[in-house]
């Protein structure tokens, strides 16, 4: 029989929790929380100014000064729509069953946090990229769509590759400047030179995806009126390749200045292959002298764009009336290789691709403002914490935790590691250590965090290391269990390998 914790560690527990509840109401005990959630595309762990001292965010870092930053949190899926379909539903990719990028639509009947919110009685805006759909034709025509996911007011744009291929309100304007063609002139010219060639893009700045995005948002909230709360969702497209920061942003940063990449210290010895094997073998970049340095300073410049745009944002509130009772979420949905192993994008289970910044500021927290959690967060953990906020009932199937006990208490643990999947192969993450199996749930990346926290060295397969390894295998065992198979795990997979009896 397992031992019951001490009387005074329950007590302290079940305070906390009451604590956590109570936040829904402490903003204003009039009316409930306004919820500002802000979302990047592709924006790695490390690019934050509070974080790296190589890109500067002061917006962003003034949030995790006034809130909780995340320091462990990780996205659900290292690509796009399987992680954007998480976020929406609550569910891992073997829950849900899109586990890589394709042509997918979200049923409009699939229950999301965001339409329970706006049950709750929220008044509900998006802006920018949501990609639960095909980022393809004319983006307004799917508004109705967009609507039955859970928002009222929508202002869509596709990525930065889509946009030359889609039609939105950002696209009219293009057009109606002569400056449409141009920037798929551009697009194109990349493509055909190289992908990851770094120059300003052929926009005016306020034509630029995130500047339009952060002033369109802004503008709504400004123009809100009555005392409904809302719940606004500021999604940018950036700093998602290409690397097309406009001036002055793409000139704001020294290359030379800029963090060199990872390169991987393996000393090749025997062990399972898993995707990142392929990936390595068969994408990895021979770069030019300064090419790295030169993209990373132009991803450097975007992300300083998207943090001007969220003071924008933040100062709409403020003319409000309503920082004192607005929670704020900042949050990426992946990261971006950088240069790191020789690599571009994502789609792995490394740092670059995996990890991503998550805040959380919350006005009636001032006491632990500042703090810097520990504890493993995942993305879809993003949509439990605003739900709880509104009141909203969560939709059953949900299998997301609620980040709110960690703003009370940031040395909570609200899960021992987080889980990661990508096509059919599975990670687990702890403070500690990583593990990935491949699809026949054999160990194939192992990495001690704690002291290489790099990830230089590949451990998986070394002898001294099989009961790290067989533990770390149950413990990723365990949290898929948890978590629940659903009806769409099946098929050759970690996910069945590991749960097969």
């Amino acid at each position: 029989m397992a031992r019951r914790a001490p009387t005074v560690v329950r007590r302290a527990g079940r305070r906390a929790l009451r604590e956590a509840r109570a936040l829904r109401h402490t903003v204003d005990r009039r009316p409930r929380p306004n919820l500002l959630l802000f979302m990047t595309d592709q924006q790695r762990w490390d690019a934050l100014g509070c974080v790296g001292s190589w890109v500067e965010t002061p917006n962003l870092d003034a949030l995790a000064a006034a809130g909780v930053r995340f320091a462990n949190g990780y996205t659900n899926a290292p690509v796009c729509i399987p992680t954007r379909v998480s976020l929406a539903l609550g569910r891992y990719p073997h829950q849900h069953g899109v586990r890589q990028n394709k042509a997918y639509t979200l049923p409009p009947k699939r229950p999301t946090w965001m339409r329970a919110v706006r049950e709750a009685g929220y008044a509900t805006g998006l802006f920018g990229k949501l990609h639960l759909h095909r980022n393809q034709g004319d983006l307004r025509e799917r508004e109705d769509l967009v609507r039955a996911y859970g928002y009222d007011y929508v202002d869509e744009v596709a990525g930065p590759r889509a946009s030359a291929a889609s039609r939105s309100n950002l696209t009219d304007l293009w057009h109606e400047a002569g400056v449409f063609d141009a920037y798929a002139r551009d697009l194109k010219d990349r493509h055909e030179t190289k992908p990851w060639l770094t120059r300003p893009s052929p926009l005016p700045l306020e034509l630029y995806p995130d500047v339009y995005v952060g002033r369109q948002a802004a503008s709504y909230l400004r123009s809100l009126g009555g005392r409904q709360p809302w719940f606004c969702t500021v999604s940018f497209s950036g700093p998602h390749e290409p690397w097309d920061a406009p001036e002055p942003y793409a000139s704001r940063y020294d290359p030379s200045r800029m963090p060199p990449p990872v390169e991987p210290n393996d000393d090749g010895h025997e062990r399972p292959q898993g995707h990142l094997d392929t990936v390595l073998a068969a994408r990895r970049v021979d770069f030019e002298p300064g090419d790295v340095a030169r993209l990373r300073a132009n991803y450097a410049g975007n992300v300083s764009l998207i943090d001007d745009q969220i003071g924008e944002v933040m100062r709409a509130v403020e003319e409000r009336g309503e920082l004192d009772r607005t929670v704020v979420v900042f949050v990426s949905d992946h990261g971006e290789m950088n240069g790191d192993y020789g690599l571009l994008y994502k789609s792995n289970f490394l740092n670059g691709a995996t990890r991503i910044p998550l805040i959380v500021s919350h006005p009636a927290r001032r006491a632990t403002a500042g703090a810097v959690a520990e504890t493993p967060a995942e993305l879809i953990d993003v949509g439990a914490t605003l739900a709880e906020l509104a009141g909203a009932g969560l939709p059953k199937r949900m299998r997301a935790r609620s980040l709110l006990p960690v703003l009370v208490d940031p040395s909570r643990v609200i899960r021992e590691a987080a889980l990661v999947e990508h096509r059919r192969e599975a990670m687990v993450a702890s403070p500690h250590w990583k593990l990935a199996v491949n699809a026949a749930g054999e160990p194939y990346l192992l990495f001690d965090l704690r002291n290489d926290p790099a990830e230089k060295r590949n451990l998986a397969g070394l002898t001294e290391y099989e009961a790290v390894e067989a533990d770390l295998r149950e413990r990723l065992r365990q949290a898929i269990e948890s978590a629940g198979l659903g009806k769409r795990a099946q098929g050759k997979s970690a996910v069945h390998a590991l749960t097969a009896r």
